[in-house]
């Protein structure tokens, strides 16, 4: 295909006519037209102006096929970031695990010492996880800054179907949790180890639900190609304002993480130290808001 042909099947896909592409691009209708009929040709600052409004590369849009890049993930986007959402997911997922088998140790009668141990080492693996896949992410988006929106509306039409069960299955699971917890308190005494065991089985459920929820949310995002296209571009302004919110929450962490060996090394309270790293979460997310790069949509 040469551009005529991919610039009639972009428009065609996008459901513009022509006078709306002209008015996009600020030229006259007769000048589209004889682009799509060949008669002539676009200027360059023009043919930048059509890669930025269709999300496509420049060699494809001139000498390759509109069509057949749209219909394929080249780049292996797709598995990528399902698997990406996989790790952030479940590495998150797994520092809450952490708590509630640091719970399930100290329930059981062993050393408390033990079950902070137990819950470091999981919290260091899930840290780990999270930055290697930080780090692999950025480096896949270094590599493909602009991809072409590949998945039909079939396909983001499914999706959506499954991303209410995510969402509704993670907030059910929560609310199943706290039902199943209010129960085992008529069956079972109000004391330990009781207590701390119907913790630690309420936080495994509270687990299974983040899970869900985060894998869900990330997957909806991974649909938003022109989202990732936008992101892969960012002005000065919101690079610097990335900067100081990823610094921000790494001192966070770091803080986190000291007050915590602090506490349980010096006061040996493992257990109830473990609460600082949803606390730093939190702290994490709020950072982000605050000092993060505003959306435009």
């Amino acid at each position: 295909m040469n551009l005529s042909e991919n610039l009639q099947f972009l428009r065609a896909r996008s459901g513009l006519t022509q006078e709306q592409l002209s008015e996009a691009l600020g030229v006259t209708r007769q000048s589209v037209s004889k682009w799509e009929s060949g008669a002539s040709y676009p200027e360059m600052d023009t043919i930048l102006k059509l890669c930025d409004l269709f999300q496509m590369d420049l060699d494809t849009l001139l000498r390759g096929s509109a069509e057949r890049s749209l219909g394929e993930d080249s780049a292996g986007y797709d598995r990528f970031m399902t698997l990406y959402a996989r790790k952030v997911a479940g590495a998150v997922s797994g520092i809450i695990i952490g708590v509630a088998l640091m719970l399930l140790l100290n329930g059981l009668g062993l050393p408390e010492m033990l079950g902070g141990a137990v819950f470091l080492l999981i919290v260091t693996v899930s840290v780990i996880v999270l930055i290697a896949s930080g780090l692999e992410e950025e480096n896949f988006r270094k590599q493909y800054p602009t991809l072409p929106d590949f998945y039909t509306e079939r396909q983001k039409s499914d999706f959506r179907r499954r991303f209410i069960w995510h969402i509704a299955g993670g907030i059910g699971a929560i609310l199943f949790g706290v039902a199943l917890t209010a129960l085992a308190f008529t069956v079972l005494p109000e004391k330990e180890p009781y207590e701390t065991l119907v913790g630690a089985a309420f936080l495994l459920i509270v687990a299974g639900a983040v899970f869900s929820l985060i894998y869900g949310g990330m997957l909806e995002d991974k649909y938003d190609i022109p989202k990732y296209n936008r992101q892969n571009n960012p002005t000065p302004e919101e690079r610097a304002l990335r900067r100081r919110a990823r610094t921000a929450c790494a001192l966070i962490m770091i803080l986190a993480t000291a007050l915590f060996l602090c506490l349980g090394l010096t006061q040996n309270s493992w257990e109830s130290a473990a609460v600082i790293y949803p606390v730093g979460g939190v702290l994490c997310g709020g950072a982000w808001v605050l000092l993060g790069p505003r959306s435009e949509e």
